[in-house]
């Protein structure tokens, strides 16, 4: 099975990182040779952090600070797979090294543990490579995944997999999200006595000071006397049917202002055409003065990233997408924390703790498709006490669920006092 997945990767690889170096010719940053595990050379043993997208460098960034406080002398690098990724973690501080994971290949691998070195390596929520995680176990480099998820599908494709994710994950400690994680880490290899249940990071989202300041601006900017809601990390599939439910709420409030950003800000162009051909007045976000207002627009489409909190913190209401398409839901405790009302889809797997906890307690509505969405956003746009009781609730959430960073940093800083020894 393990010659069979390396060759898997082997044939892979190249695929990968031919389309990366041709899109680098227009998205600069790439830096395709360290997929490959090249780099210049990090000393001091630092601690790495693993965070795959943007989702988990906002959990990083996190624990990013709370590792700073503690150990202030400590090197920190910081991977990310995907692009956007990679530009959300530059964007946390010059004195963080930052780099993209290697392909999990022995070569690649020995290359990047060769030029890193770190003394404790942390995976934040579900990246399991075998060749990685072995090559840190025979070079005693401790390994924790932390923010652990696993959702029974995935469990139960691991598990097809034989012993290669099992012997992986063997010296493994796990910092899992919830007791049904534990259980599905343990199914798949995981030690009992390295499974900790701590939590879920999301719940420890630190909002920006000036936070609100930032969504003032953007609300004067934008819809100064307007109702205005928010669709955030959409994917294809679920555009057009959150346009739809726009559309049907502008029949009944002519003035409301929709954002919608997309997951991946590429789409936007995809998007600008979708609304010319419907005839649906826009403005791009990256395109409109600082100081100009967005006139008639219905739609502002959020093409830039690191912004999307920010238009939260400025709208009454929000939609988080990846829910309505089988993608499995994204951050639903940003905007709750934020104390605004929350919409979901039905497809929450990836987010599945987060969102239980909110649609039990109230502080976030399930919507099935642009018909609900539009009766959902519209009613709450429309009722402006009812919405703020939905949010007062799921801000309450938030709060009450607090703690896993702590949890995390408890059990990593004995890990990282036995690396320094």
């Amino acid at each position: 099975m393990r010659s069979l997945y390396l060759l898997a990767i082997c044939l892979a690889a190249p695929f990968h990182a031919a389309i990366l170096a041709l899109r680098g010719r227009t998205a600069p940053g790439r830096r395709v040779s360290e997929r490959f595990g090249f780099g210049a050379r990090i000393e001091g043993a630092p601690l790495w952090i693993h965070a795959a997208s943007v989702g988990e460098v906002q959990l990083a960034a996190a624990l990013v600070r709370a590792v700073r406080e503690r150990f202030p002398s400590l090197p920190i690098l910081l991977t990310a797979f995907t692009p956007t990724g990679a530009a959300r973690a530059n964007a946390l501080g010059a004195d963080l090294s930052v780099r993209y994971l290697p392909y999990d290949l022995p070569g690649a691998v020995r290359r990047f543990l060769d030029r890193t070195r770190p003394r404790l390596a942390i995976i934040l929520e579900t990246e399991l490579w075998p060749t990685l995680y072995r090559a840190c176990h025979r070079r005693d480099i401790g390994l924790v995944v932390a923010n652990a998820r696993l959702s029974s599908r995935s469990a139960r494709r691991y598990r097809r997999f034989g012993t290669l994710f099992r012997t992986a994950l063997r010296p493994v400690q796990v910092a899992a999200q919830s007791a049904e994680d534990a259980e599905r880490f343990h199914a798949i290899g995981a030690q009992a006595g390295q499974i900790h249940v701590i939590g879920n990071l999301k719940f420890d989202v630190t909002l920006p000071p000036d936070i609100a300041v930032r969504g003032g601006r953007l609300r004067e900017r934008y819809a100064p006397a307007r109702p205005m809601w928010v669709a955030g990390s959409t994917h294809e599939g679920e555009d057009e049917q959150v346009i739809a439910a726009h559309s049907r709420i502008r029949e009944r409030l002519p003035a409301a202002l929709l954002v919608l950003a997309p997951r991946h800000p590429q789409r936007c162009d995809a998007l600008a055409a979708r609304l010319a051909a419907r005839n649906i007045p826009y403005v791009r976000h990256s395109r409109i003065a600082a100081r100009q207002r967005s006139g008639d627009a219905a739609v502002v489409l959020l093409d830039t990233l690191g912004e999307l909190l920010d238009f939260y913190a400025a709208a009454d209401a929000a939609f988080v997408g990846g829910s309505l398409v089988p993608v499995g839901g994204h951050n639903l405790l940003e905007p709750a924390a934020l104390g605004r009302a929350v919409a979901t889809g039905p497809h929450v797997f990836n987010a599945a703790q987060a969102a239980d906890v909110l649609i039990e307690c109230g502080g976030a509505r399930v919507v099935r498709d642009a018909e609900s969405l539009a009766a959902c956003i519209g009613a709450w746009l429309q009722d402006a006490p009812e919405r703020a009781r939905v949010a007062g609730l799921g801000r309450a959430a938030v709060e009450a669920n607090r703690g896993a960073l702590e949890r995390l940093m408890a059990l990593i800083e004995p890990l990282l006092a036995g690396a320094a020894r």
